[in-house]
């Protein structure tokens, strides 16, 4: 089952490590980030914030989509994060309703982007697609950590 699809650009942090994966009882994280699963020095920095007793799978965002839709995810408590909404919306989208809410926890500030809460900076172009996203519904909320309260995207 998953719990939590969020976008961090850190990906796999402590703040996600400890906070999210105690929080939502989880026994599984899922990095589903393409350029992660071709590169074992960032794989091997991400498995130093694994918690110590979570199974930790860094797939591509197609072998997430592929893994997720064949059903052998399903025995897991999961926590995926992705790295950007691109990719977010990509998974949700590939993954026939499987993903019903999205958890955006940190975009860094790059050139072209608005500020929408001291962690969240996005472009135009990915404030529209939260927005679809939440037509189509999807919850899109700003969380930072688990006892923070959520703040609804508003675009």
């Amino acid at each position: 089952m998953i719990k939590l699809l969020r976008v961090d650009h850190r990906l796999l942090h402590g703040q996600v490590a400890v906070s999210w994966f105690g929080a939502l009882g989880a026994n599984t994280i899922l990095v589903a980030n393409d350029s992660v699963a071709q590169d074992e020095f960032r794989k091997s920095a991400i498995r130093l914030a694994k918690p110590e007793h979570a199974k930790l799978v860094m797939k591509s965002i197609a072998d997430s989509i592929k893994a997720i839709n064949s059903g052998i995810t399903d025995k897991y408590d999961m926590l995926i994060v992705v790295e950007s909404v691109a990719d977010a919306n990509q998974l949700i989208k590939g993954t026939k309703n499987k993903i019903t809410s999205l958890n955006l926890g940190g975009t860094k500030p790059r050139e072209g982007t608005k500020n929408y809460s001291k962690t969240i900076n996005l472009t135009n172009q990915e404030a529209e697609i939260l927005d679809s996203l939440q037509q189509n519904g999807i919850d899109v909320y700003i969380q930072q950590v688990p006892s923070e309260s959520k703040q609804v995207f508003k675009k």
